[in-house]
């Protein structure tokens, strides 16, 4: 009888020190990055369509702030322009919007809604600068700078075609 050989088959070991030398500098590096970064976000929403009943309202407020290249118009949208606010050396000027807005939340202390209109070409932070303006003011009292809620609920849209 002859001889067999049998070849011995010896199971294959897996080497992972390299791959669990690289998930243990890898996950303390993506954890150290996820606790610095920081997402701010505004809740808005689209202007909603009026209804004809809520037209008929003489002292209801509409809040419009339209963004123009070269000025801010802020008015109600049923009443037309309140008022035109040129721009200044630094773009749009938001610290006399802040204060047309304080002047227009102490006739309408109770109405929170304002709608921004901008322009397609309108930078972005020039939009947030603007909601902003019309969302809080920050009032310095000494060291402390207090901030007061004026039209929270900002609604964003297309400002209206105006033919030049």
């Amino acid at each position: 009888m002859a001889a067999r050989r049998r070849l011995r088959k010896e199971t294959a070991h897996l080497e992972i020190t390299a791959f669990i030398n690289l998930i243990v500098v890898l996950v303390p590096f993506l954890l150290s990055t996820a606790v610095f970064t920081r997402l701010s976000v505004i809740d808005l929403s689209l202007p909603a369509k009026n209804s004809g009943v809520e037209q008929l309202k003489v002292d209801n407020l509409q809040l419009e702030v339209v963004l123009r290249p070269d000025s801010l118009e802020v008015g109600d949208r049923l009443g037309g322009l309140i008022q035109r606010i040129p721009n200044n050396a630094a773009g749009y000027d938001t610290a006399a919007l802040s204060t047309l807005i304080q002047q227009i939340k102490v006739k309408f202390p109770d109405k929170v809604d304002a709608s921004v209109l901008a322009e397609p070409n309108t930078s972005y932070d020039a939009l947030v600068q603007v909601m902003d303006a019309v969302r809080v003011v920050a009032t310095p009292k000494g060291a402390v700078v207090v901030h007061t809620e004026m039209f929270p609920n900002i609604s964003i849209g297309d400002a209206p075609v105006v033919k030049r």
